[in-house]
């Protein structure tokens, strides 16, 4: 082996050698305890309903990022889609809208204690915002009805009004 044979080689163990420390070092989000976030995994899947309207609406969550974070792509009818990420920040469940008023608030989900039947997200901040007064989504409330059904009511809140959207759900089988 000539040295640059060597010196290459040993620059390969090193650098293989600091990935797998460097792996086995990361936390394990499967050991966490986070039984909101566990529950929002268990929406894996397709689902479609309707508005209080009638119109429909169609949601696809995936688990994503080595099961670090819940994606939902929410499609309502006659609107753009828009995606929702919903994670654990500690023992608090989080979770961004990125809305098609482009704008990306962050809510905070209040603490749930014993079963989880509902969670009730209320507004920390967002990015794109000019004033509190400049309409965005304030809180979202998630009432898990079964394992099947899904009950979602957001809040929209500017400076002259408040207004709710309430999206019934099934889980496409």
């Amino acid at each position: 082996m000539t040295s640059k044979s060597i010196t290459a080689a040993a620059i390969a163990v090193l650098v293989v050698g600091g990935a797998v420390a460097f792996a086995g070092s990361m936390p394990d989000a499967s050991a966490a305890k986070h039984p909101a976030f566990d529950r929002m995994k268990t929406l894996e899947g397709a689902w479609e309903g309707k508005t209080q309207e009638g119109k429909s609406v169609s949601i696809e969550y995936r688990v994503i990022s080595d099961g670090s974070a819940v994606m939902e792509h929410l499609t309502p009818a006659g609107m753009s889609p828009m995606v929702t990420i919903y994670y654990p920040d500690g023992d608090r469940l989080m979770m961004t809208h990125y809305c098609s008023a482009h704008n990306q608030p962050r809510m905070r989900a209040k603490p749930a204690a014993g079963e989880i039947k509902s969670l009730t997200f209320e507004f920390v901040d967002a990015t794109n915002l000019a004033s509190p007064d400049t309409g965005h989504m304030n809180s979202l409330v998630l009432t898990f009805d079964g394992a099947d059904h899904l009950t979602q009511e957001w809040t929209w809140k500017d400076k002259e009004q408040t207004s709710k959207e309430v999206f019934h759900l099934g889980r496409k089988k």
